[in-house]
């Protein structure tokens, strides 16, 4: 299976369920591995044929930033279905991670596969 890959999508936005977190931002960092079969760019060097990484983060950080979010589970959830229906990706793997959440972790998170090759 191909892959085009995003590491570390870094988003701050108003994230979290206290009411001190509804007050700031915060970082969010995102991984993402989308399927793409990648042979007809790879072999034309067609970027029309290409998933477009700088177009998918940027849609994707406009997704998490348009309103407050309590869950790291519903920015997975937003993030899976927006790559699936907006960009046709059949099968995505999403990392959230919140730095700095737990004290005593460097990151806390959840990661999610949605679709099927």
């Amino acid at each position: 299976m191909d892959k085009v890959l995003i590491r570390e999508l870094r988003i701050d936005t108003v994230i979290g369920i206290y009411d001190w977190e509804k007050q700031i931002h915060q970082s969010l960092l995102l991984d993402l591995d989308m399927a793409w079969d990648n042979r007809l760019p790879g072999s034309t060097d067609d970027y029309r044929h290409a998933l477009c990484y700088e177009t998918v983060s940027k849609r994707i950080v406009e997704l998490v930033t348009a309103q407050p979010i309590e869950l790291i589970e519903t920015v997975a959830e937003m993030t899976a279905n927006c790559l699936m229906t907006e960009f046709g990706v059949l099968w995505v793997k999403v990392r959230v991670m919140k730095p700095g959440a737990v004290p005593s972790a460097t990151a806390v998170g959840v990661e999610i596969e949605r679709g099927h090759c």
